[in-house]
């Protein structure tokens, strides 16, 4: 497929539609994605024919399956630095939907993750379906939640956010209108006619034709076992408490956690305390990027994404292999300033 169909742009009825066209790899972004995103916000900004944006994703599978992580690793492996170009131009873009001055509709259909989440979680109206199933991931790989994910998890009740970031756990429609992640649900057989309601009524009229009740939220009914866990201020205390609570589903999250990545993790629960103290989406892309781009220096991101996604032998030697054998020195590594290479957002 050529690199113009990757996303198809167009305005049509005052909206101006973005539609993700990647169906076979689930629509995973890539830097000309993301670069073709941002010029036609950027074009609609001013133009009075479009009245709202929305997103959506080709296929049938999902809205998008996050960044193209296998472009990463080979970008990794061979010590290049196209990913930081990529994610430079991503943080921003997830900035500037947070930030636009017309109303963003991202329809969160099948999965989103990742950077999925980073083109539709900040929009302003964020519709999920009954087939939604919405995740940050990047534990698994090695990786550290990015693209506004460590604010939004940190904003999430309680301590969901830090369960869903650690376990990589999955959102229903019901968890992610709980956790501050989506807002309206529509079934997904009504969301082609609510698109089209957009263009001769409201936004509020269209949504409150079509919105339904959010089914309940399995992930808020357990908040108590997992706020008291999750309240520690280290990943080891965090897995000891599940461990000693006795409650099965405590239990599979301490194992879950076990199989992710131990600096990843650590760096990943340091990121959202302090995004849950920092003023503004842009502080915290801001630290996202430092903290990526010590990621991409790493050894567990190379070998996180070989055994999940390239090899697929599904057993990663992280190093250091414990949460034990994680230094301070370690985590402090990813958050080291990168002067004139910072992302530099300024907050709106």
């Amino acid at each position: 497929m050529s690199e113009v169909n990757e996303v198809l742009i167009e305005k049509r009825d005052g909206l101006g539609r973005i539609t993700l066209n990647r169906p076979k790899a689930i629509n995973a972004l890539n830097h000309n994605m993301v670069t073709q995103m941002a010029k036609a916000l950027e074009e609609w900004k001013s133009d009075d024919d479009v009245k709202a944006v929305v997103l959506t994703g080709a296929g049938e599978r999902g809205l998008c399956a996050g960044g193209d992580i296998v472009s990463i690793y080979h970008d990794a492996k061979d010590g290049k630095t196209g990913s930081l170009d990529f994610w430079r131009d991503e943080y921003i873009l997830n900035a500037e939907i947070a930030n636009y001055p017309k109303p963003y509709i991202a329809i969160m259909d099948g999965i989103v993750m990742g950077g999925g989440v980073g083109v539709s979680a900040h929009g302003d109206i964020r519709i999920v379906t009954e087939r939604s199933m919405i995740g940050m991931p990047e534990t698994g790989i090695g990786f550290i939640p990015d693209v506004g994910g460590t604010y939004l998890l940190s904003r999430a009740p309680g301590e969901l956010g830090t369960h869903i970031a650690l376990t990589t756990a999955r959102l229903s429609a019901g968890d992610a209108i709980a956790c501050g992640f989506a807002d309206n649900y529509i079934p997904s057989e009504n969301i082609d006619t609510f698109i089209e309601a957009l263009a001769s009524s409201t936004l509020a009229e269209a949504v409150a034709q079509f919105a339904e009740p959010a089914p309940v939220s399995e992930l808020v009914a357990q908040q108590s076992w997992i706020d008291a866990a999750y309240s520690a201020d280290s990943v080891p205390v965090i897995v000891e408490r599940l461990r000693a609570s006795g409650i099965p589903e405590a239990e599979k999250a301490a194992e879950a956690i076990l199989g992710k990545s131990p600096v990843a993790l650590s760096v990943t629960l340091r990121s959202l305390r302090h995004a849950k103290d920092a003023g503004s989406l842009e502080e915290v892309l801001n630290e996202e990027f430092r903290v990526s781009t010590a990621a991409l220096r790493s050894h567990d991101l190379v070998e996180g994404i070989r055994a999940q996604v390239v090899e697929k032998d599904r057993n990663p030697q992280w190093s250091p292999a414990t949460l034990e054998d994680v230094t301070e020195e370690a985590v402090d590594a990813y958050f080291a300033p990168l002067d004139e290479r910072e992302l530099g957002l300024t907050s709106h």
